[in-house]
């Protein structure tokens, strides 16, 4: 046994939680894993997840186990993806909690949901970016590679939370920071997006910064539908994308 658990412990990254599809593929069932739990080399974090004996493991290593052991299209995005990348460094953010996107249907491990991470995650499950081309990179964080959403996705993400679960007077502050955007992937985004609400918002906040990059999108290409959209009542109607919303500074 000394053998194989020292193998293991080798091949264990530190900081990352090591799930039992994991530790099958090492050989290593879940009676073995529980001896090793008995003998003091391992912790079990939860049904179907263990971490190193003596180590702190936090949301960076466990989402990483969700990406790469568990195969689950998950990754951080929204606001939480934009801070991660450093461009909101002058907001108030505190231990806001953490934003994961992932497909309908996605769900996380019972493992995951329960244990005490230090900053809260939170899971939102939508089909509008399934037209999108892949739209993260990975990004080291704490020493580990997460699949994170680019900063063009993150900000059509942030869009959509827009206003329920995240304020349009921050959305635009941080999107006033985003100066150097991708044409590209912006215009890839505005015709695979097919929420009519996340791209207006989007191109509303992005013509009040006057960003440079705007001139290089074909806007004849993206379907705004039609119909006027209420994120704010009361607030202030943008004719061109027939959006009712309030002025940064009121909501």
């Amino acid at each position: 046994m000394g053998s194989k658990i020292n193998q293991l412990l080798q091949q264990w990254p530190a900081g990352k939680v090591a799930t039992l599809r994991w530790l099958n593929s090492r050989g290593v069932d879940r009676r073995l894993a529980d001896k090793y739990v008995q003998s003091g080399w391992l912790q079990r974090l939860g049904h179907g997840a263990y971490m190193r004996a003596g180590e702190t493991v936090d949301w960076v290593g466990a989402v990483h186990a969700l990406q790469t052991q568990l195969g689950l299209a998950v990754h951080p995005g929204g606001i939480s993806a934009i801070e991660l990348r450093g461009y909101t460094h002058y907001l108030a953010l505190g231990a806001r909690e953490v934003v994961l996107f992932g497909s309908p249907g996605t769900k996380l491990p019972a493992w995951f949901e329960a244990h005490p991470w230090s900053r809260p995650v939170t899971l939102v499950t939508t089909g509008v970016f399934a037209g999108s081309e892949k739209t993260t990179s990975t990004l080291p964080i704490d020493g580990v590679g997460l699949e994170v959403a680019t900063l063009e996705r993150a900000a059509f993400e942030m869009m959509y939370l827009v206003p329920k679960r995240q304020s349009y007077e921050e959305a635009f502050q941080v999107m006033e920071s985003l100066t150097s955007l991708r044409p590209k992937v912006v215009q890839q985004l505005l015709e695979g997006c097919t929420s009519v609400k996340t791209k207006r918002l989007f191109m509303h906040a992005a013509e009040r910064a006057n960003h440079p990059w705007l001139k290089r999108l074909e806007m004849s290409a993206v379907d705004f539908g039609s119909g006027r959209r209420t994120i704010h009542a009361g607030g202030r109607l943008d004719k061109k994308y027939d959006l009712v919303v309030a002025d940064p500074g009121q909501g």
